[in-house]
């Protein structure tokens, strides 16, 4: 049998003490995923009026919280300055960084290793000399993409 806990009655830091003296031994968890952690952390440093604690207020709150979403005291405490700050507790937004579109093909690279290969590997100004003259001057339509390609690739 499951027992579910309403941690929405503890109304004041005194209750918030008193339960924490009594749980020590139990394990307690917000359930759900990221989201609803972070949406039971911000609702209970509003509903305790975190901001206007005193230092012994806050650690209690924090202890209840440390114990309630077994989340790190490193993590808390940045979740606790990201409410302060903001007014808040959001998730981090992924940076995703703008990939590169693919400019050479598979075909391009293996042309370009087998030029590498005929001229017994030449220096990369060398290469693109090559691909500009077999793509201009012989018109092999195959080298187009790689007549430009940079010395460095």
């Amino acid at each position: 049998m499951k027992a579910i806990m309403n941690l929405n009655l503890l109304k004041n830091t005194e209750e918030l003490q008193t339960f924490l003296d009594g749980t020590q031994a139990i394990l307690f968890s917000v359930p759900g995923d990221k989201a609803a952690r972070y949406d039971f952390i911000q609702s209970t440093l509003k509903q305790f009026h975190y901001r206007a604690l005193n230092k012994q207020q806050k650690s209690i709150v924090i202890r209840f919280l440390l114990q309630v979403t077994a989340y790190s005291r490193q993590q808390l405490t940045r979740l606790i300055h990201q409410y302060l700050e903001v007014g808040v507790v959001q998730q981090r937004k992924r940076h995703n960084p703008a990939s590169f579109k693919q400019q050479y093909t598979a075909t391009d690279i293996a042309l370009l290793a087998k030029m590498d290969e005929r001229y017994d590997t030449p220096s990369g100004a060398v290469i693109k000399k090559l691909c500009e003259r077999a793509f201009s001057v012989f018109d092999e339509t195959e080298y187009k993409n790689i007549a430009n390609i940079s010395v460095s690739h």
